[in-house]
């Protein structure tokens, strides 16, 4: 058995929203250039040059990519050999109550969501998702996700005849009707299978793996590939201002479901795709 300590979880989360708010991943980087390269409208251009140039002031002059600075969510993998010496949790919510107070991170989160809807006024409480795995080390990949994109995802329960068309046709009129609204360009994840609850978790947690890798399934990898194709059709473009990058890329992230359904999520998220992944 392991024992960390809960002052080492709350350092790390603390340390972790406070970086990857400030700092874009490289593969977005990467991603956001290549679009340059491929964008033919002097519009289309400019926009993705301005995001590139935004995300290099955030990180040289360490101040955040957007001011929507989003609502932390965590997955944590939670080996089986590891004792938290403290509250987990409270570890939890007291690194990303830290983060946004000194890292002056907007705060976004209502304790009430219909009534009051009075801001807690430090950001928690964060969403936890944990999965307990075999080991003696804690995996938190954590996302700052914003609510211009979220509230754009969609879930549908599809019966097992819609096939592979039905889920294509539901993601595409998905990001369709989203238009400019999510802040193009997008990262486009997919969740498949599983339950209702269970296909909105793929969906998210597909927003954080790299725009520069592909599902180890070529069925599925190929289907990102015809996805983002078709995506990229729409002429939605960045800011919605029509061009050839509505979507940086769309992750696909499936698992085995019931006979009578192919449940299908999708999670957008905006070009400031800020996520990062640390273990301890």
């Amino acid at each position: 058995m392991r024992k960390i300590n809960a002052q080492d979880i709350k350092n790390t989360v603390k340390e972790m929203f406070m970086d990857l708010n400030c700092n874009i991943g490289d593969d977005i980087t990467t991603a956001l250039k290549n679009g340059l390269e491929t964008e033919d409208t002097d519009t289309a251009k400019a926009v993705l040059t301005q995001l590139l140039q935004n995300n290099e002031i955030a990180k040289s002059e360490q101040v955040p990519i957007c001011q929507d600075t989003g609502m932390a969510i965590l997955f944590v993998e939670y080996g089986d050999k590891v004792i938290v010496d403290g509250d987990f949790n409270e570890a939890v919510n007291q690194g990303v109550r830290e983060a946004y107070t000194q890292g002056y991170l907007r705060k976004s989160v209502v304790m009430d969501p219909v009534f009051d809807r009075k801001n807690t006024e430090d950001n928690t409480p964060a969403i936890i998702h944990t999965k307990i795995v075999s080991g003696e080390k804690l995996k938190i990949t954590a996302i700052s996700k914003g609510f211009g994109s979220e509230n754009m995802s969609k879930i549908k329960m599809l019966s097992p005849s819609a096939s592979v068309d039905g889920v294509k046709d539901f993601v595409l009129d998905t990001v369709k009707s989203a238009g400019p609204n999510p802040c193009p360009p997008i990262v486009v994840g997919v969740g498949i299978g599983g339950t209702f609850e269970e296909c909105a978790l793929l969906s998210k947690k597909a927003t954080a793996r790299a725009v520069d890798s592909k599902n180890p399934d070529a069925r599925y990898s190929n289907l990102e590939d015809e996805l983002l194709e078709e995506i990229n059709t729409l002429n939605i473009g960045p800011a919605g201002l029509k061009g050839k990058t509505t979507a940086l890329k769309v992750n696909i992230e499936y698992t085995p479901t019931h006979i009578a359904s192919i449940p299908v999520a999708v999670n957008i998220c905006c070009h400031a795709c800020r996520h990062k992944t640390v273990e301890i």
